[in-house]
């Protein structure tokens, strides 16, 4: 849950979200979305309460990958394009989404490339692994030509080098998006223009990597943490 919770995002802004588990931030996500409406204060959009404006208009406005994300029993390019199945079967636009998420390579060696059905269902499909799946739900996500695209743990089941391969990019992907990253990983989040440290439910820091370095709280706490433990297994 999340309690006196109060802040801004700017059109453009890359933000990430971070903070303990259970500190609220998937929570956080759902009440931008309007998946939870708050049981008191309110989100507002351009100073307007979101409970004003229509769910489906409002969340047309959205693009998510959940750490829960759904796994679909179609091809490749299908899964793709559910992200926005008002948009036209653009072939060319499923690739670049592809290609962003790191996935283009791998689709393009499968037996009928976008083509291919991908799951288990189907005597002709494709398995993916975990880390693939995850791909496909980002290229998904960046396939949806939604103004704010909202990223939660977005590279959790990733190895090193997928995981290097798509922040490498991360610019191109919110290029002209309000992004919101949540994520554990702390070499990720240093991308963003602000990072907001949730814990307990509420707003306990905000500022640059840099500022909130300098600060030495709980962000400078848990990033020289989780450094040093990766240092160590070196």
């Amino acid at each position: 849950a999340v309690g006196g919770v109060s802040f801004g995002i700017k059109k453009g802004e890359i933000i990430a979200v971070v903070g303990p588990n259970g500190a609220g931030k998937s929570t956080l996500v759902r009440l931008l979305t309007r998946l939870y409406d708050p049981s008191s204060g309110s989100v507002k959009i351009n100073g307007t309460d979101i409970r004003s404006i229509d769910p489906e208009e409002y969340r047309r406005l959205f693009s998510v990958v959940f750490q829960d994300f759904m796994l679909y029993n179609l091809t490749a390019g299908e899964n793709i394009r559910l992200g926005d199945t008002t948009s036209p079967d653009d072939k060319s636009k499923i690739r670049d989404a592809a290609q962003k998420a790191g996935i283009d390579k791998l689709i393009g060696n499968l037996t009928s490339g976008y083509d291919t059905n991908i799951g288990t269902l189907y005597d002709d499909s494709r398995e993916l692994s975990w880390g693939e799946w995850q791909k496909i739900a980002l290229a998904r996500a960046v396939f949806r030509d939604a103004p704010v695209l909202i990223l939660d743990e977005p590279s959790s089941a990733l190895d090193a080098d997928s995981e290097f391969e798509i922040f490498s990019r991360f610019r191109e992907i919110a290029r002209d998006r309000t992004t919101i990253l949540i994520s554990h990983r702390f070499t990720n989040v240093s991308l963003a223009d602000r990072i907001i440290v949730l814990d307990n439910g509420i707003v306990a820091e905000s500022g640059s990597h840099e500022e909130l370095i300098r600060k030495g709280g709980i962000y400078y706490s848990m990033y020289t943490r989780q450094i040093s433990r990766f240092d160590s297994r070196s």
